[in-house]
């Protein structure tokens, strides 16, 4: 049984939002046209506390792109972002969720962020998806979403790191690029542990063959 992630394909992270991915707004209709291909579809959702402690706004004379260490972990501060019940945290407008088996909320501790959409990241805390495919008989995961360099590349790693077969879907993802360079380092990460890369192309292709 294959399953789709979609990764925090939200307002925030779209031109316009708090904290925007250059051209996040480009993977929705990809990732609606690949939904239907599909026997399972999750969608993560990035849903922080108000003083979120990722928040540079939460931290005296901090500004977003400083790096803190947090509860043991070094911690880059972000613009306030998903904060829960605000229409930043809302998924992007035209965003099909039809078919969605399950919402995972992520990033709901104060006190740690959760980039995966399986752990929190300290691997502390599960966010019961694991367990969810398990229960299901999911062995294939395939992830897309926002942002390439950050959620995307944590969420398939850990994917990876389950034992699930794990791709990611590189035309349907773009990323935050902080440093020149990051997205790159990220794909390299990712197909270094074992995640293999494929095209919303190939995907099509394979489903009408």
């Amino acid at each position: 049984m294959n399953a789709l992630i979609l990764v925090d394909i939200q307002n925030d992270f779209i031109p316009g939002g708090a904290l925007p991915v250059p051209n996040g707004d480009e993977i929705v209709p990809v990732a609606n046209h690949l939904q239907p291909k599909f026997d399972l579809i999750v969608a993560t959702q990035d849903w922080h506390p108000p003083k979120h402690s990722s928040f540079a706004a939460s931290h005296l004379g901090k500004n977003p792109g400083d790096w803190i260490e947090l509860d043991g972990f070094r911690q880059v501060l972000w613009p306030v972002h998903c904060v829960q019940g605000t229409q930043g945290a809302d998924f992007a407008p035209g965003l099909n969720q039809s078919r969605w088996g399950k919402v995972i909320f992520k990033g709901t501790d104060p006190a740690i962020d959760s980039y995966s959409g399986f752990y929190d990241n300290g691997h502390r805390k599960t966010t019961g998806l694991g367990a969810y495919f398990w229960e299901l008989g999911v062995n294939q995961v395939y992830v897309l979403g926002l942002a390439s360099d950050y959620c995307v590349k944590f969420t398939a790693l850990d994917a990876c790191g389950l034992g699930f077969d794990t791709w990611v879907v590189k035309d349907a993802c773009r990323g935050v690029d902080l440093h020149t360079g990051d997205v790159k380092r990220a794909m390299n990460e990712m197909t270094t542990a074992g995640v293999r890369l494929v095209s919303s192309h190939e995907i099509l292709k394979k489903h009408h063959e």
